[in-house]
């Protein structure tokens, strides 16, 4: 298409400043002529792109005429390439190619402000590549199978069309349409072992957001009101989002919980340090809990 073509000659000569006719024909495999329109449309639409005769003369640009005239402000042009640098920390080596040409298409150094690294202080080789497999099967819209480990530490074998990768609570999900539920679900990258991408597609479209409320079933949260000493304050900072401190250093708050034997665990990393308040029911889960746990010390 000539719009693609139009983009990468832009981007040619910023990254080579200048070029011959012949030298563009012959990398997009056109004649001399259609180069020759192409840099009459570009004047066109007001790229000074010029041309000079003689020996050593070409095609080229004016100097920084892309990076003052662009439609993105400088603002906008960095904020897109740190995302770009923040996606790439996940060990996505071909959006090297992206940010090359970004950057050299905007110019300037001021997108090191932030710096993310989404992978765990372990080693997360495992997760990465279950990462880029997965990007891979939702952008060629490719069945993938694997097993997968419940919150109740049981090995179910699931296929799925995978449909969005999202992040959220520190931890990786794919999100997708689960053949054997026939419904939607969250699937946690750690839990995904023998991961195939399978010679099936599919046509399923994504929705533009997954990470909200309305995908969990209903019924499925809990309203929890917890009481917790200040020992544990940093994670109160950390973890929830309102809070009332008392005048003793402890801390209430009350959160929505989706449901399910990990929300007890959760609970009991508090140790000593937390009270379920309410309800009344995981009140007594937890009591049941640590009960059972303390037999393992008698």
């Amino acid at each position: 298409m000539q719009i693609n073509r139009l983009f990468e000659i832009v981007y040619i000569l910023l990254d080579k400043k200048i070029v011959t006719s012949n030298e563009l024909a012959e990398h997009f495999e056109v004649s001399t002529r259609t180069i020759y329109r192409d840099i009459e449309t570009l004047s066109s639409a007001g790229i000074p792109v010029f041309m000079t005769k003689g020996r050593g003369g070409g095609i080229s640009l004016l100097p920084d005429f892309v990076l003052n005239k662009t439609v993105f402000t400088e603002e906008e042009k960095n904020s897109i390439l740190s995302s770009l640098k923040a996606v790439h920390s996940v060990d996505l080596s071909e959006s090297d190619n992206a940010i090359a040409k970004l950057g050299s298409l905007f110019g300037g150094e001021q997108t090191d402000w932030i710096e993310v690294d989404f992978s765990s202080w372990a080693s997360g080789q495992h997760e990465t590549e279950t990462f880029n497999m997965i990007k891979s099967a939702i952008l060629c819209k490719e069945v993938i199978s694997f097993n997968y480990a419940s919150a109740k530490s049981q090995q179910t074998a699931r296929q799925v069309e995978p449909l969005k990768l999202c992040f959220k609570s520190a931890a990786w999900y794919v999100y997708g349409y689960c053949k054997e539920k026939r419904d939607f679900r969250f699937f946690k990258l750690r839990r995904i072992r023998e991961l195939r991408v399978l010679e099936q597609h599919f046509q399923r479209k994504s929705p533009k957001q997954v990470l909200v409320k309305e995908n969990v079933p209903p019924g499925e949260y809990v309203r929890l009101k917890l009481k917790l000493s200040a020992e544990v304050a940093y994670r109160v900072y950390d973890e929830f989002e309102s809070y009332e401190q008392q005048e003793d250093g402890s801390f209430i708050t009350e959160i929505d919980y989706p449901k399910g034997e990990w929300l007890i665990y959760y609970i009991t990393t508090f140790g000593r340090h937390c009270e379920v308040l309410a309800p009344e029911e995981v009140r007594d889960e937890v009591k049941k809990e640590l009960q059972n746990t303390l037999k393992n010390y008698v």
